[in-house]
């Protein structure tokens, strides 16, 4: 799922993340310190800015079920916003031709992940980022 509505979203490559999930905060951490050309800024679904990104993009600020990315001026979901990001990572750009699966197929694993990711990797009840990560932090 995509929308696209032109000059509604003020920011561009920013990753809407679960900040009580150890594996979402985990996921931060990989992609910024393979960003080397710092693009992607973050938010938690649980920040005030987060939250109304989660609710306009129809995400359950409560019980999120996915991340969400917007780059391009596109909001991407789920196996879109994951292969978005590694895509533009250098290195993980061989991650594009995963796009070319059929997206029931990669999102049912992402759903399958996204179900079971508290149980797997647990709670985190602070992610606390270190200086360099805070400044690409959006509360």
């Amino acid at each position: 799922m995509t929308l696209r509505e032109p000059n509604q979203w003020p920011d561009d490559d920013v990753i809407l993340y679960d900040g009580v999930c150890v594996f979402c905060s985990r996921w931060i951490r990989f992609v910024a310190a393979r960003d080397v050309e710092r693009r992607f800024r973050f938010t938690a679904i649980q920040s005030g800015y987060g939250t109304r990104l989660a609710q306009s993009f129809g995400i359950d600020p409560d019980d999120p079920d996915t991340n969400a990315v917007i780059h391009g001026g596109e909001v991407l979901f789920k196996s879109d916003a994951a292969l978005t990001v590694l895509g533009a990572l250098p290195g993980w750009r061989w991650t594009r031709m995963l796009r070319a699966l059929p997206k029931p197929l990669r999102d049912a694993v992402y759903d399958l992940i996204a179900r079971n990711r508290y149980r797997i990797f647990g709670y985190e009840e602070c992610f606390v980022p270190d200086a360099e990560l805070r400044e690409r932090v959006i509360e």
